[in-house]
């Protein structure tokens, strides 16, 4: 159904209607209009003073407010800078527009920041390689064979305070690997709950020595945020008794192919595939690469966190 706006003529039947006595309900059947748009239009635009619903003074209102509508708010070039300078570091338009209107730089709807983008996509620009992409859909694998060693004696996570699922307190991770092309080399990622802080680590092979020597680097760096970590059923995760005696950390297993158990580092891994794409090799890729990485998530804001950043919330700004 496509909506048009009254015309002149209508609002003088109206007028006419009106002082006649008719409602507003047997006004909308003689211009086969909706009984709500008659409501509007009185209520909108009639005169404040002595609400008295004059057809000149009504038409002019309206004619005003469409000319001064948002709709048609147009944006310069220097309006929109900072707004493209912030989607070139990957953030969505929902946190460009979050952001800038916390910082009072600029007012820009989510929606319209879309549109600019799709404008310089036919203009053949590239703004719009800077959003996420959506991935294949993942198939559930309802009762499949867990082929990875089994691990005796592990914590299950069904043994983790419930405290932690509400993520009301700072201190509890979860953990994960992402590979890279066919080589050995890959990361680890370690995600804090609440604030959602990444910590990446560069990883040689996926192994549990490797894995064991840099967590612990890692986790000594931010030692008095740590205080539980969930992981999944890798086998490169199966020396976590050596990170528990030397971090003073609980670890926590979820249960095989339960990713959402494990959702806050899902999600940021898929953030972190912005930067380092399926199926790329991460053979050259550095650690100080990877705390760069890590900064600039860590430094973007988050909805959740009324546009405050990670950093923010992990360290009390």
């Amino acid at each position: 159904m496509t909506y048009t706006h009254l015309t002149s003529e209508e609002r003088n039947t109206l007028s006419t209607l009106k002082m006649e006595g008719f409602s507003n309900r047997q006004i909308s059947r003689c211009l086969g209009r909706s009984p709500s748009t008659i409501g509007r239009e009185l209520s909108r635009n009639r005169c404040p003073h002595d609400g008295a619903y004059r057809v000149s003074k009504a038409h002019s209102r309206a004619m005003t407010r469409r000319v001064n509508s948002r709709r048609n708010q147009q944006f310069s070039p220097e309006d929109l800078k900072r707004a493209y300078e912030l989607i070139r570091l990957y953030w969505s338009p929902e946190q460009v527009s979050g952001y800038l209107a916390k910082t009072k730089e600029l007012y820009i709807s989510h929606e319209t920041l879309y549109r600019y983008i799709w404008k310089d996509q036919k203009n053949l620009g590239d703004l719009h390689t800077c959003l996420r992409r959506s991935q294949k859909l993942r198939h559930k694998r309802y009762r499949s064979h867990d082929s990875r060693g089994k691990l005796p004696n592990k914590r299950h996570i069904s043994e983790r305070p419930r405290i932690i699922e509400t993520r009301s307190t700072l201190g509890h991770w979860e953990i994960d690997t992402v590979m890279g092309s066919s080589d050995k080399h890959c990361v680890v990622t370690i995600v804090e709950r609440k604030s959602r802080f990444l910590i990446l680590g560069k990883l040689r092979c996926r192994t549990k020595d490797e894995l064991n020597k840099r967590v612990i680097q890692l986790i000594n760096r931010h030692l008095h945020h740590f205080r539980t970590i969930t992981a999944d059923n890798g086998t490169e995760f199966h020396g976590y008794q050596i990170i528990e005696s030397k971090t003073d950390t609980r670890f926590y297993f979820a249960n095989p192919h339960h990713s959402w158990e494990r959702g806050t580092n899902e999600n940021t891994n898929g953030l972190i595939r912005q930067y380092l794409p399926k199926g790329k090799s991460m053979a050259t890729l550095t650690q100080h690469q990877c705390n760069s990485i890590a900064h600039k998530l860590n430094s973007r804001p988050r909805k959740t966190h009324g546009y405050k950043t990670p950093e923010d919330i992990l360290y009390g700004c």
